[in-house]
């Protein structure tokens, strides 16, 4: 799986900040700066208005600016463990991800008639960021399982906020132990890898959803789903892809055929969209099987200018409807930044289209049988255009 680089802020245009040099990072003075800038992006999300909680732009926990904390992993770990124990690198990306931690906490502060008095359980529970939320928000317990050695600084979080009588934190796989309570009222989860599914953590959740939450019991978030549109890049292909053609006068066009294989995870500027988004797959955590996440869905993108495709990019939208009102966020082109970006596969071809004229075809989404946390995706597309005629199949692999 590849990812772009020195282009971290390439939708920047969408919170008002397109004039500044491509490739540029955004660092706010102080708290009102930070605020101003998030209430500019909220206009630009894919959700309806209902889920874009106008609370999303207050205040960022001080958690927000905890400093970057690796670990160094024991002797005897193997490839095997690299990623549980890869979480203790990446968490605090993921903490200042303003989107998706401001938008869980919204979900539990302003919906504490869910919380008050529950025994919640915490898949993938990482610092401990959701189950200080639930704790604070009124639970009668809180049980956080985490798989890597951030549990054990998760503990001392916990200890150090004053909620160890509320929070027990449990290391540990989640179909390998074995929790102190029959069942659990609540499971909140942040399961979703890039592509929605790429390394995630969907089964775990389903694992526990049919062991131990009740009957009427909640999931948080409770649906979600896939989204496909068409963009054009010409000049990053020609970069990535391109460039094996004639490597200092040497043809590696071999390895052309391999990049073309790997989809690239990166922000993709709105302006590069040139098609309609179209819904691929919506997931009901609440009642899907594992197997609902290998699917067939069918497209058609339908070109809203005259312009040139490159590639077609995917992202998701997220959403908790068991609360007060819809909430929830999204990770498309159009929306603020989250460390998920979106996934971009490029095209064979370059298709020429003309305003009104569609592409159709079907994407083939399959958990990888050696690897279930990999994907592969298979894409059928065809265009019949004025200027333009192709019929394809490309395969990919996100490894």
């Amino acid at each position: 799986m590849g990812r772009r680089k020195n282009n971290n802020n390439s939708n920047q245009s969408s919170a008002g900040f397109s004039h500044l040099p491509q490739g540029s990072k955004i660092r706010f003075a102080d708290k009102e700066d930070e605020d101003e800038a998030l209430k500019d992006a909220s206009g630009s999300s894919n959700h309806d208005e209902s889920m874009c909680d106008p609370e999303l732009d207050k205040a960022v926990d001080d958690s927000m600016g905890e400093p970057e904390v690796s670990f160094i992993a024991a002797d005897d770990k193997t490839s095997a463990d690299y990623y549980f124990d890869s979480y203790s690198h990446f968490g605090s990306e993921m903490l200042k991800d303003v989107v998706r931690t401001k938008t869980y906490q919204n979900v539990i502060y302003q919906n504490q008639f869910l919380f008050k008095d529950k025994i919640v359980l915490d898949v993938g529970a990482g610092t401990g960021i959701l189950s200080l939320f639930c704790a604070k928000a009124g639970a009668q317990h809180v049980y956080a399982v985490e798989c890597s050695d951030m549990a054990d600084m998760a503990k001392e979080i916990v200890e150090a906020n004053g909620f160890s009588n509320v929070i027990t934190v449990l290391k540990g796989k989640i179909e390998e132990l074995e929790l102190p309570v029959p069942k659990v009222d609540i499971i909140i989860s942040e399961w979703m890898g890039y592509f929605l599914l790429f390394e995630n953590m969907l089964n775990t959740v389903l694992y526990a959803r049919d062991k131990w939450l009740v009957d009427d019991g909640v999931l948080l978030p409770d649906k979600a789903s896939l989204y496909l549109t068409a963009i054009e890049d010409a000049e990053y292909k020609e970069d990535k892809i391109e460039f094996w053609n004639n490597v200092y006068g040497f043809d590696m066009s071999c390895i052309k055929k391999q990049a073309m294989m790997e989809p690239l995870v990166d922000t993709v500027d709105q302006n590069q969209i040139v098609t309609n988004s179209q819904l691929l797959k919506t997931m009901d955590i609440s009642k899907m099987t594992p197997g609902d996440a290998s699917f067939t869905a069918p497209f058609k993108l339908v070109a809203e200018r005259d312009d040139f495709i490159h590639a077609l990019v995917a992202y998701f939208d997220v959403s908790f409807t068991k609360c007060h009102k819809l909430m929830g966020f999204s990770t498309g082109p159009r929306s603020r930044s989250t460390h998920w970006k979106q996934t971009v596969l490029y095209l064979e071809d370059v298709l020429t289209v003309c305003q009104g004229e569609s592409i159709v075809g079907s994407m083939t989404v399959a958990q990888n049988k050696k690897n279930p946390r990999d994907i592969d995706i298979m894409l059928k597309y065809s265009l019949n255009g004025r200027r333009c005629t192709v019929s394809r199949v490309q395969y990919y692999k996100m490894r």
